[in-house]
């Protein structure tokens, strides 16, 4: 069984068994209050899966792109998690459940998409994936108005930690790795204006 965890946006959490199927999900799209529902829900997922702790053999789990203070909560959740029940951390790319859900839903469209999410400050974080392609890669800040449009545009204010999982699933079906274990951090703490966003390493 996995347990999928994002707050790169809300708190977003499910269980998702080795088969894909959708066990349980749970979602509270309040950006201020990731602390206070993360344990909750966790617990809830567990309970409505109808298993306990034991029965979790990975953590897959969100690292943004996304704000410090949203994403050190989920983080530091699913690291806890797998580190007292000793199965492995998978670290995802949070655009990635995104691009995974979409592609779903529009099983007829194969070409590149763009998977933006707000970052405040008046810009979009963007990750771009090629055609027929859901694995991400580096991820840009943008004005709205600066969004390419002759790619199709896929606007996310939330993230489904069911189809982070489903990702991670078809990564291993494919023989694609896990991305490094570093936060997508939206900017440093002393970032500049225009600066480019980083990779955090924890």
């Amino acid at each position: 069984m996995l347990l999928a965890i994002d707050t790169s946006a809300g708190t977003d959490v499910a269980v998702v068994s080795e088969g894909g199927r959708v066990l349980a999900q749970a979602r509270t799209t309040d950006t201020r209050r990731h602390a206070e529902v993360i344990g909750p829900s966790i617990s809830y997922v567990l309970r409505q899966a109808g298993i306990g702790p034991q029965h979790i053999t990975q953590v897959v789990c969100g690292m943004g792109p996304g704000s410090f203070t949203g994403l050190r909560v989920g983080i530091a959740a699913a690291r806890t998690f797998a580190f007292a029940r000793d199965v492995p951390f998978i670290p995802m790319p949070s655009h990635e459940a995104i691009a995974h859900e979409w592609r779903q839903e529009h099983p007829d469209h194969e070409g590149a998409i763009n998977v933006t999410t707000d970052a405040r400050r008046r810009e979009l974080a963007l990750t771009h994936f090629a055609e027929t392609e859901t694995v991400a890669r580096e991820f840009e800040l943008v004005a709205p108005d600066a969004v390419p449009t002759e790619t199709t545009h896929v606007a996310a204010d939330s993230v489904a930690a069911a189809h982070l999982a489903l990702a991670w699933l078809d990564r291993q079906a494919r023989g694609v790795p896990a991305d490094p274990d570093e936060v997508l951090y939206l900017r440093a703490p002393d970032a500049k204006p225009g600066a480019v966003p980083k990779r955090v390493t924890t």
